[in-house]
């Protein structure tokens, strides 16, 4: 469904609590692990993932992505192995894009076999690749766009219209995109899957997922949801409520951002390759303009074999080597030792991912700033 609401008026204000003693301007923290059972309509247990403060966020979240309902997760990895296995069972089959965040692949490759569930991976991620692995058995088809690490796009309605005449589920990772920049529910797509402690988090400091899609659907994963356990605490809901409300605004200068970053690196001779969307160079950038709001604030690139990379990273000084991403602090990573490191040599090497590839996540500094610190860098790798 369609909100008519921007999404700064989203972010700020759907799904608030009422505060009906003191009329305060933020919405109130149910602490309590314990409620009422008789004589009330619902009987709230945080693990059924319906306590005041989580019914409230998944309001939110499911009008930032124009869904009907949503759930709230301990972690992006809850959301996606819970939706998975709502639909899965032994003796299906589920079809993933080639590149896929690695907790996603390794999760199919670690696990799926003890459950008899069968996967297979597409030579890359276009509609005709993932239908030539459809099975007779096949419940899902899985995608991701823009991809982890490289930023490869996926056609969303050419897979929404391939998983309905087959009459299978599509489930899509927004994480990179963040539904500031992209809806794929409005293209056809089921299931829409987000690691909260991104964009939506947005500071470093939150550890959540969440899954929009329909009431139906959204009522079967809850079934398998309160049996997994992977509800998140009222605090952390309520801080990452908190923090959505400046994700508009917040997106949208890592947008300009990283689309500045990514011609200044293709202008570089010490730069061999620059993976970003926005780049009219980029082989997906129509396909970009066609579905994406903004085309993001995450951007890959590689340096050429002459440069240390290790070197590189440790010249930097603004912007910081680590783990994660989408903060509103810029931040750079290996995905060889990091976010694929579970992925073997061989995997990386199908995926195209380098041991010289460098994944940048784009904050909210001055671009002026974050343009002389690569610099700087670059001169001092050599």
């Amino acid at each position: 469904m369609n909100n008519s609401k921007g999404i700064n008026t989203i972010c700020t204000h759907v799904g608030e609590l009422e505060d009906k003693e003191f009329k305060g301007a933020v919405s109130p923290l149910y602490m309590s692990t314990s409620y009422a059972f008789e004589d009330v309509e619902t009987k709230r247990y945080p693990r059924y993932f319906n306590t005041p403060n989580q019914v409230a966020l998944a309001k939110k979240m499911a009008a930032l992505e124009n869904g009907e309902a949503s759930l709230i997760f301990g972690s992006g990895m809850a959301a996606v192995s819970t939706s998975l296995m709502a639909f899965l069972s032994s003796g299906d089959h589920v079809v993933f894009q080639d590149s896929l965040y690695g907790g996603t692949s390794n999760l199919a490759t670690e696990e799926f076999d003890k459950f008899g569930i069968e996967y297979s991976f597409a030579k890359d991620s276009k509609a005709d690749s993932l239908k030539a692995e459809i099975k007779e058995n096949t419940k899902v088809i899985y995608i991701e766009t823009p991809s982890n690490p490289l930023l490869k796009l996926t056609d969303m309605e050419a897979v929404a219209k391939l998983a309905k005449e087959h009459n299978l589920v599509s489930m899509i990772d927004n994480t990179f995109a963040s539904p500031v920049n992209q809806n794929p529910i409005d293209f056809g797509i089921d299931v829409v899957i987000h690691s909260a402690t991104k964009y939506m988090g947005g500071h470093s400091d939150i550890l959540a997922g969440t899954v929009i899609s329909s009431e139906e659907n959204i009522e079967r994963i809850f079934h398998m949801a309160k049996n997994f356990g992977g509800s998140l605490s009222d605090y952390t809901v309520w801080l990452l409520e908190r923090s959505i409300k400046t994700m508009g605004i917040r997106v949208k200068a890592q947008n300009e951002n990283a689309q500045k970053l990514a011609e200044f690196l293709d202008s570089r001779p010490e730069v061999a390759n620059v993976y970003y969307p926005g780049l009219k160079e980029h082989p997906d950038h129509e396909l970009a303009k066609k579905q994406m709001k903004g085309f993001g604030g995450m951007l890959s690139f590689e340096l050429n074999d002459d440069l240390d990379v290790q070197k590189f990273m440790k010249t930097l000084e603004l912007i910081k080597p680590s783990m994660s991403l989408a903060g509103v602090e810029s931040t750079i990573l290996l995905p060889s030792k990091t976010s694929h490191g579970l992925l073997s040599e061989e995997g990386r090497a199908k995926q195209g991912i380098k041991d010289n590839l460098l994944r940048f996540s784009v904050g909210i500094e001055e671009v002026e700033d974050l343009l002389e610190d690569l610099k700087q860098a670059m001169e001092k790798s050599n």
